[in-house]
């Protein structure tokens, strides 16, 4: 059974209905002791990175999913989910997110080394490229395009964090992970077949529970 972690800022009936399409339940909750009792997590989540780690923290869901994580049990972030997982946030001032991943996210500039444009927010369809194309994720995933929304993009120093990216301006981090923390900038459940796969592949992959 996967548990959705639910602090008020998740697109829970999109994430749902998608794990619905792949054959797999799901309840939504945003009780710890609740959601102990799933295989695995997913963290979805819509708007800022600092009014997310404040309403994590009001249900006491930073450090359970920080112990989650250090237990090695499944967890997968979605968008703003994703982003959480890092180290840190500039939007709306520094802010500490989980530390599952290192990195930090930061704004996009908006403008390309040559000095030309691009705009803020990303928002539509871009084609991943595969840095680590067997990673348990990206299993039978086809190449093609994922349906983005943001304005701030992941900044991280450690190649083996990376599975897959886009470009948008600059790189774009698109699938990230570190052992039993995935995490996707974009959207799977609004991603066509690469992000449905994507999905039925955290929910089957081992490392949930034990």
């Amino acid at each position: 059974m996967i548990g959705i972690v639910d602090y008020g800022m998740g697109n829970l009936h999109s994430v749902t209905k998608g794990l619905e399409r792949i054959g797999h339940t799901s309840y939504v909750s945003e009780n710890p002791e609740e959601l102990a009792k799933a295989d695995r997590l997913l963290l979805p989540g819509v708007g800022s990175f600092r009014d997310g780690m404040e309403e994590l923290k009001k249900r006491g869901l930073d450090t359970f999913l920080q112990q989650w994580a250090q237990d090695g049990r499944q967890l997968l972030g979605i968008c703003l989910g994703m982003q959480l997982l890092f180290e840190e946030s500039e939007e709306n001032g520094p802010t500490k997110g989980l530390g599952l991943l290192p990195g930090q996210v930061l704004r996009f500039p908006g403008k390309r080394e040559d000095g030309s444009l691009y705009k803020v927010p990303h928002m539509g369809w871009n084609r991943l490229t595969f840095h680590q194309p067997s990673h348990p994720i990206l299993t039978d995933v086809p190449s093609g395009h994922v349906y983005f929304v943001h304005s701030y993009v992941v900044r991280t120093e450690d190649p083996d964090v990376l599975v897959a990216s886009s470009q948008y301006g600059e790189l774009v981090p698109a699938v990230v992970a570190r052992e039993n923390v995935w995490g996707t900038q974009f959207h799977p459940e609004k991603s066509s077949v690469l992000g449905m796969q994507m999905l039925k592949n955290f929910a089957e992959q081992n490392g949930g529970r034990g």
